[in-house]
C-alpha cells in the first residue's frame, strides 16, 4: 500500500512505526498482524480516553489496520482441488485486516493456501488505511469508553478517525471496484473497516458478539423455530450432551457444557429482545451452529446476511413458511428450493435479475436426505410430501388482496411452487458473498385455494411441524459439516477473477 506522505506524518500522533516484513510461515504471519493490530488499537483508545480526561492531543490521533500482501511474477501455482486460496496471476494483491484474534483460524488457513499455492512469501505490514476509533472497541464506544457525542459535535472529528461509510463499500464484492493506475488488486472481499462496520452491527441487530458466531448458520422468519433450537440446546448442555460446548443466547447468555463441568448459565438476558436475535451451539474453531429469527420482509433478510457474510460462514440455510401455490400440496408439506424468482427488488441493483442464483448440488442433496431420513419417507412417498421448485419471494406482505389475475398469471409464468417474502434475498446474497446456501420452507398456507392461515389454524399447525422441520435443518448441517470445504464451496460462486481469500 502506498505510504503516507511525510506531510501526512508530521501533521498526526501515531505508533512508531511498524517496518513491512516477509513470511513464510502461516503462524507467524497470523501473529505479526496481531501484534500490529493490538498494538494500534491500544494507541487508540489509550489517546481517546485521555482526551476524555481532558487531555487535548497535539496533533490528530491516527493509527493504520495491518495489512497481508502478496507478489507474483507468474501464472504458475500449485495444483489444488480448492476454488479458492490463490491469485489469478501475476501483480500485487493485498488487503487490509482487521481483528486477527477473532479470525484467527482464518487468516491462518487463507494465508497458508497462500504459501502453498504461490511458494513465495507474504508481507505483513502497516497499511495507509485508519483504524476509526470507535472500531478500537470491541462492542460500543459509548458503553466501553462512557463516552456519548452528539452529531454537533465536530471536536471529535477533528482529533480521531470516525468511520467513514465512503470507504465501507462492497465494491469488491458486486465486482465494480475501479482500481487507480498502479494500485494492487484486492485479496479479500472485504476491506477491514467494511469488516468492522459489520461487527458492530452484529451485536446491534443480534443481541451476540461476533465471537460467538458458528460457521453453519439457519435463518428462519418465526420464533417458534427459535424457541425450539434453544430448548434442544439447552437440554443438551444439562444433560452433558456431545454436540456443543457451549450455548449463548441473546445477552451473551452463556449455558456451558455439564460435560465440560460448568453447568449452567452465566449473563444477563436483555430487557428487551434485539430486532433479529442470535442463538449460538457453539462447537470448536466456531463449527457449531447459529439460528437468527429475521423477523418478516426481505430488507432484513439482505440486512442480516450484509453483516453475517463478513464472519465467512461454510453455508447458511433458509428454514420459514410459506404459501403453497400449487392444488396437490397441502399444509404441512416440504419445498426445496432449486430456483428463485426475485420480486423482492432489495438486491436488485448490486445483483441484477438477469444474474441466476442456482441450487448448489451438495445443499440440495442434503436437505433432500434430511428430509428422508427424519419423515422415514423415500421414493414416490417422497414426492408426495416434498416439492422442489421455484420459490418466489415478494416485498409485499398482503400479496394476495391485489390483482388476482395478474397475480396468478405472474406466478404461473414463474413455475412457482411457493412464495414467501425472504428465501430469494437471503440465497441471492449467498450467491454474492459466495457463501454456499439453501432454502427449505413449509407450506402454512394456500391462498390461492381459498385456505388462508388463521390464529386457530396456524398454533396447530406450528406445533405439528416446527420441531420436525428443525431436526431436518440441523441433521443437513451435519451432513454438510462431514464435507471437506473443496466440496461445499462451489465453484458456481467463483467470478472469473475472483479473490484469493474465501
Amino acid at each position: 500500500m502506498v505510504d503516507r506522505n511525510r506531510r501526512d506524518k508530521q501533521q498526526t500522533l501515531s505508533p512508531k512505526p511498524i517496518e513491512t516484513e516477509s513470511f513464510t510461515d502461516a503462524a507467524a504471519a497470523v501473529a505479526r498482524l496481531e501484534e500490529i493490530y493490538a498494538r494500534n488499537t491500544a494507541f487508540l483508545r489509550d489517546r481517546f480516553e485521555a482526551y476524555l480526561k481532558g487531555e487535548s492531543p497535539t496533533a490528530r490521533v491516527r493509527a493504520a489496520y495491518p495489512f497481508v500482501r502478496i507478489v507474483t511474477e507468474t501464472h504458475e501455482r500449485a495444483v489444488s482441488s480448492l476454488s479458492y486460496g490463490f491469485v489469478a496471476g501475476p501483480g500485487i494483491y493485498e488487503t487490509t485486516v482487521t481483528r486477527p484474534d477473532l479470525f484467527r483460524s482464518y487468516f491462518l488457513e487463507q494465508i497458508g493456501l497462500l504459501l502453498a499455492n504461490h511458494g513465495g512469501p507474504v508481507e505483513i505490514g502497516e497499511s495507509n488505511e485508519p483504524i476509526p476509533v470507535h472500531f478500537a472497541y470491541r462492542r460500543d464506544i459509548s458503553s466501553e469508553s462512557g463516552f456519548s457525542m452528539s452529531p454537533s459535535d465536530q471536536s471529535l472529528r477533528d482529533r480521531f478517525d470516525t468511520p467513514d461509510l465512503a470507504t465501507m463499500d462492497d465494491a469488491i464484492v458486486n465486482g465494480t471496484l475501479q482500481l487507480l493506475s498502479g494500485a494492487p488488486m484486492p485479496l479479500a472481499l472485504f476491506r477491514a473497516a467494511r469488516v468492522d462496520y459489520s461487527l458492530h452491527r452484529l451485536y446491534h441487530y443480534t443481541g451476540t458478539d461476533p465471537e460467538h458466531f458458528q460457521k453453519f448458520v439457519i435463518f428462519t422468519n418465526y420464533q417458534f423455530y427459535v424457541d425450539a433450537f434453544a430448548r434442544i440446546c439447552r437440554e443438551r448442555m444439562e444433560d452433558g450432551g456431545a454436540v456443543g460446548d457451549a450455548f449463548v443466547e441473546p445477552g451473551n447468555v452463556i449455558w456451558h457444557n455439564k460435560r465440560l463441568g460448568t453447568p449452567g448459565a452465566n449473563g444477563k438476558a436483555p430487557d428487551r429482545m434485539p430486532q433479529m436475535p442470535a442463538f449460538h451451539l457453539v462447537e470448536p474453531d466456531r463449527g457449531g451452529i447459529t439460528m437468527i429469527n429475521i423477523g418478516t420482509g426481505p430488507s432484513n433478510a439482505r440486512n442480516i446476511t450484509d453483516h453475517v457474510a463478513v464472519m465467512r460462514p461454510y453455508a447458511w440455510l433458509m428454514l420459514g413458511h410459506c404459501a403453497g401455490l400449487r392444488n396437490t400440496q397441502k399444509l404441512g408439506d416440504y419445498v426445496l428450493a432449486h430456483g428463485y424468482a426475485r420480486e423482492d427488488h432489495v438486491l436488485d441493483e448490486e445483483l441484477p435479475l438477469r444474474v441466476p442464483i442456482p441450487a448448489l448440488a451438495e445443499i440440495q442433496v442434503s436437505l433432500e436426505q434430511a428430509v428422508s431420513d427424519v419423515t422415514h419417507c423415500t421414493g414416490t412417498e417422497l414426492k408426495r410430501i416434498m416439492r422442489t421448485g421455484t420459490v418466489a419471494s415478494v416485498d409485499n406482505r398482503n400479496w394476495e388482496i391485489g390483482d388476482h389475475a395478474t397475480i396468478v398469471r405472474l406466478l404461473s409464468q414463474s413455475r412457482a411452487v411457493a412464495l414467501d417474502m425472504e428465501s430469494a434475498a437471503i440465497a441471492a446474497n449467498g450467491f454474492r458473498f459466495r457463501v454456499p446456501y439453501g432454502t427449505l420452507l413449509c407450506v402454512s398456507d394456500k391462498p390461492l385455494h381459498g385456505e388462508i392461515k388463521l390464529a386457530g389454524m396456524a398454533g396447530e399447525f406450528y406445533r405439528r411441524r416446527v420441531s420436525q422441520h428443525l431436526e431436518i435443518g440441523l441433521k443437513a448441517l451435519e451432513t454438510l459439516k462431514s464435507l471437506e470445504r473443496e466440496r461445499l464451496h462451489s465453484r458456481k460462486l467463483r467470478n472469473f477473477a475472483e479473490v484469493a481469500f474465501q
